[in-house]
């Protein structure tokens, strides 16, 4: 089964996820931070990335840019689920590589229905 990096600093929100993706045959890997999650992505290479935006240090948006420019995880599909509702945070998120875009809180179906469209 597929392997998921959920990268949030909400340890509530973290929870959310890992039980939504173990209920539904996912393995999960943790990073709670963007600095993280790019090093996390780059040693384990999982099959897509579940991000959060706001995160201290490096953000989600920076974060993502960072992995889809690097050859070695640009491949990895990136989700971005966020507080973040504008349409402009939509698009920028596009713009730096993210496949999709959630607004939290997520509903479980529709988590898995956005995971089972890049996997």
């Amino acid at each position: 089964m597929a392997t998921i990096l959920i990268v949030d600093d909400s340890p509530s929100q973290i929870a959310h996820f890992s039980k939504i993706l173990e209920k539904n045959g996912f393995e999960y890997i943790v990073a709670e931070d963007g600095a993280s999650g790019v090093a996390l992505a780059k040693s384990s290479k999982p099959d897509l990335i579940l991000m959060d935006v706001v995160m201290p240090e490096l953000n989600g948006f920076q974060a993502t840019r960072k992995l889809t420019q690097d050859p070695e995880t640009k491949d990895i599909p990136v989700i971005m689920v966020t507080t973040k509702d504008q349409e402009t945070d939509r698009v920028w998120g596009q713009r730096q590589g993210a496949k999709g875009f959630m607004v939290k809180p997520v509903d479980e179906s529709e988590l898995l229905a956005e995971i089972k469209k890049f996997l």
